[in-house]
């Protein structure tokens, strides 16, 4: 009877085999988007220099130095790879063996009625066996102490995934530290130029307050001979007030810029030491700048790492529903009395088990772990696509402003020159009789919009090199 049963019991446990492993079709995504050759020219060997090689104004680097030290995204940054480390450690040792120390004591109490109770009590009066081995009356006590381990076999790569998708991820945090960096030494950059552009802008109005000092001045003093009105003076003086307005923001537009850089070195606001000559520079960076150039990014280096981690991801939901092979086993000393446990070899006592059970009630949830897994897969390429082509497009984008300003730099220079020699002719036209008051108020409008334009096409020639060497992932190496 026995001969006749066994076959079908394999065949039942090969099908319930066969049947866990199945699992759901998931589709599997590439990256087809590959990266042109070069930005707007040919391409050409460029290397990438160093944020210090970039910035040579020693004040901001000592700026970038304290916010290196003091940034508290960076302390966050620092701390979220601490927490990646911990995951690796913890999944380091998955596919070994599980070994534990146990120390344990219990009793266990039998019914009368029941096979144990009935079986203990009479082999209290058996010949065969000594006092030692004289079984104690109910409750049963249980003292053990010795080792238990257990073993899942990593039969089809399912813990080698998990171990693989940790560590991209702590590679991920890492990149994701060096894109904080890359940000943060671009911000305190633009930021301190900024403020630079805002005391050249300070002086540029405190020249023209004076200017206009002097042409009200010179209305009053005519109108004093009766050769000019009053309203020529209301007019200059109102000019004069609203230049002082003007003044009084960009002061308080200052004070906002070294509030903001103090935060971003982790400090309370205080003043900033700054370079009083407006600096012009640039990163060396030519239009033909090779697109591989990209790959310096830290947030292309993090999306590929979240890619390498969502693969391994899904290759250990598939892997779920695979049987799976457990091995326990406990070797230690065990005795129903205290003072018998040390009583070595004959206290001796071990368990091995083998076990292979494979997902069968359960599949519901492997399946929306497989479908999550897919999903995440899938989002993992799309952002590396985004991230890819948006680079692209911010370095793109940043060159040709840099080729669009410096060119609109060179015409704001010649108007500036040619303005300020307007100013001094609208003037000396006044004192002649030549000219009336309003064109000398237009001369010095235009003067001082001029100058005022001029700046912002320097400091915005200086945020657009910054931009650009941001956009090419400079200064986190």
């Amino acid at each position: 009877m026995k001969k006749t049963i066994l076959p079908y019991i394999g065949i039942l446990i090969i099908s319930v085999l066969l049947f866990a492993c199945q699992s759901v079709q998931t589709t599997q995504h590439k990256v087809n988007r590959p990266l042109p050759t070069a930005f707007l020219e040919d391409s050409s060997d460029i290397v990438l220099p160093q944020w210090r090689e970039v910035f040579f104004d020693p004040l901001l680097r000592n700026l970038i130095d304290s916010a290196m030290s003091g940034n508290f995204d960076l302390k966050l940054a620092d701390a979220k790879i601490e927490g990646s480390s911990a995951v690796v450690r913890l999944n380091r040792g998955i596919r070994l063996p599980e070994i534990n120390l146990s120390a344990s004591s219990g009793a266990r109490k039998f019914g009368d009625y029941t096979m144990d109770g009935v079986g203990n009590y009479d082999t209290r009066f058996s010949p065969n066996i000594n006092d030692k081995q004289m079984i104690p009356m109910n409750p049963l006590p249980d003292y053990f102490i010795g080792f238990q381990s257990s073993w899942e076999l990593d039969l089809w790569g399912k813990l080698k995934s998990k171990k693989k998708a940790a560590a991209a991820r702590f590679i991920s945090s890492q990149y994701a530290r060096d894109l904080v960096v890359t940000s943060l030494i671009s911000e305190i950059a633009s930021t301190y130029y900024q403020l630079i552009a805002l005391d050249r802008e300070l002086k540029i109005l405190s020249d023209n307050i004076v200017l206009q000092q002097s042409a009200l001045d010179m209305v009053k003093s005519i109108k004093e001979s009766a050769l000019g009105n009053q309203l020529a003076v209301e007019t200059m003086y109102a000019q004069l007030l609203n230049f002082k307005a003007t003044e009084s923001e960009v002061r308080q537009q200052i004070i906002e810029c070294e509030s903001q850089l103090s935060f971003l070195c982790g400090t309370y606001p205080e003043n900033i030491q700054r370079d009083s000559i407006f600096l012009n520079f640039n990163t060396g960076v030519l239009p033909g700048v090779p697109s591989e150039l990209l790959t310096n990014r830290p947030d292309i280096r993090q999306a590929e790492h979240e890619i390498i981690a969502s693969n391994a991801d899904l290759h250990s939901a598939k892997m779920a529903f695979y049987p799976q092979l457990n091995i326990s086993y406990t070797m230690g000393l065990q005795s129903f009395k205290a003072h018998l446990l040390l009583e070595s070899p004959a206290s001796l006592a071990y368990n091995l088990l083998g076990n292979l059970s494979a997902p069968i009630l359960n599949r519901r949830k492997l399946k929306a772990d497989l479908m999550l897994a897919s999903a995440s897969q899938k989002q993992a390429y799309l952002t590396y696509e985004k991230t890819v082509v948006g680079s692209f497009m911010e370095v793109y984008l940043a060159l040709t402003r840099i080729q669009n300003t410096q060119e609109l730099l060179k015409l704001k220079e010649e108007e500036v020159a040619v303005i300020k020699q307007s100013v001094n002719t609208s003037t000396d036209l006044f004192l002649a009789g030549r000219a009336g008051y309003l064109e000398v108020i237009l001369a010095q409008k235009n003067a001082l919009k001029s100058q005022l334009e001029l700046n912002e096409y320097q400091k915005q020639l200086n945020l657009e090199n910054i931009i650009l060497y941001r956009a090419l992932g400079g200064g986190w190496k």
